[in-house]
């Protein structure tokens, strides 16, 4: 994993997040890319640019957030882009290669009730790029235990896989893998790809009416460090994803949350 990409919103929670990304990035020998969007047109008959002022404000924003945590030896790159934060994250990621994602679960939303606000919601829902949301005011600490959470065995893309795959090798965690067969699986999603066996310590097989429903009557036993699920196009959380925001009494988890994906 080379590049981690952060993207700062206006909520102070954004630094615990950042520094999350940058304790996390230490450990595994990452770059972190701080990234904020920003949106502006000039005032017609100014002669003020107030998109060269905006972008000037931002990059502020951004030395001003990186100078409230601790960057220890990671290197650390700000990036400002006009546009919004999905197509500006799918440029950077064209330009200099994005791995992973690592977003705040909440907005600066005043709605208490939500758990993924609208930026990590859209990274979610419409990026091909692995995102991993960190909970409010969550700490950092080494990965020893992740749940691993799917439908189906079955791995078209084989890329989806990386980021799992350099953490298990990094921290050499226990990864609890939990097939849920859920109503009209069919047999061949019973059969695991081969890299999934090779990562996975011990396998549960469960029967419920969603994934969903096998994490949350599973979730306490293994009581993991990170949670870990597929974002399908029909899959875990499909209505979930049919929306930028994700309200916490449709899901919530006080631990990260890895979103497998891949293009």
């Amino acid at each position: 994993m080379k590049n981690i990409l952060v993207p700062i919103g206006s909520t102070e929670k954004a630094i615990s997040t950042l520094q999350y990304a940058i304790d996390f990035a230490e450990d595994i020998h990452a770059n972190v890319l701080v990234f904020r969007a920003y949106k502006a047109k000039s005032k017609a008959g100014s002669m003020v640019n107030m998109t060269a002022i905006i972008e000037r404000e931002t990059k502020l924003y951004l030395k001003t957030m990186v100078r409230a945590v601790d960057t220890k030896n990671v290197n650390v790159k700000l990036i400002s882009s006009k546009g919004g934060v999905l197509d500006s994250a799918e440029a950077i990621d064209n330009e200099i290669g994005v791995d992973l994602i690592i977003v705040g679960a909440k907005s600066n939303s005043i709605k208490d009730g939500i758990f993924l606000g609208t930026t990590a919601g859209s990274l979610v829902k419409k990026s091909n790029l692995p995102v991993l949301t960190i909970p409010e005011d969550y700490v950092y600490k080494p990965i020893k235990s992740i749940l691993l959470a799917f439908k189906s065995g079955v791995i078209k893309c084989k890329t989806a896989l990386n980021p799992l795959a350099i953490i298990a090798d990094k921290f050499k965690p226990t990864i609890n893998s939990l097939l849920v067969k859920t109503v009209g699986y069919k047999d061949e999603d019973l059969v695991l790809d081969k890299e999934l066996i090779a990562l996975q310590t011990n396998l549960t097989v469960t029967e419920n009416a969603t994934t969903f429903q096998g994490v949350l009557e599973h979730f306490k036993t293994h009581n993991p460090d990170i949670l870990c699920v597929f974002r399908r196009k029909r899959g875990f959380f499909k209505k979930l994803w049919e929306k930028n925001t994700v309200l916490k009494k449709e899901f919530h988890t006080s631990r990260p949350l890895l979103i497998l994906k891949g293009k």
